[in-house]
């Protein structure tokens, strides 16, 4: 996979489009959760894209794997306390429901994207 710049992944561009609807989501948490559950979901969801940059920013394919496997952990993460939120009532159905679509979303494209790298062996990432 020869990308020069991580911005072309359609991957990292919709986990940004998951982060943007995270923090749109999480600024009406109570002002008790800013520094709990507001600070995590939106650490989890912002280290989807950092992690899929890093890994493209890697020299194999191997640590590209590696890094695309993280995203993928801060997904289920996110995911798991969008849950929560919801339960706690801080979250509307209507948001729970787009953020998690844009989970899904997000985790078949970080599937897509593994395997096509699995499948065309190891080299290098970049240019």
């Amino acid at each position: 996979m020869a990308l020069s710049r991580y911005q072309e992944l359609i991957v990292w561009q919709r986990a940004m489009d998951l982060v943007t609807r995270v923090y749109e989501a999480t600024e009406t948490f109570p002002q008790k959760e800013l520094f709990g559950l507001t600070n995590q979901i939106r650490r989890a969801a912002v280290s989807v894209p950092s992690n899929i940059a890093e890994g493209q920013g890697r020299n194999t394919t191997r640590d590209f794997l590696r890094y695309l496997s993280m995203a993928r952990g801060s997904l289920q993460v996110l995911e798991t306390q969008v849950v929560i939120a919801f339960r706690l009532s801080y979250l509307k159905d209507s948001d729970q429901a787009e953020i998690i679509a844009l989970v899904g979303e997000t985790g078949r494209l970080l599937s897509g994207l593994s395997r096509s790298l699995t499948r065309d062996g190891p080299r290098d990432c970049i240019n």
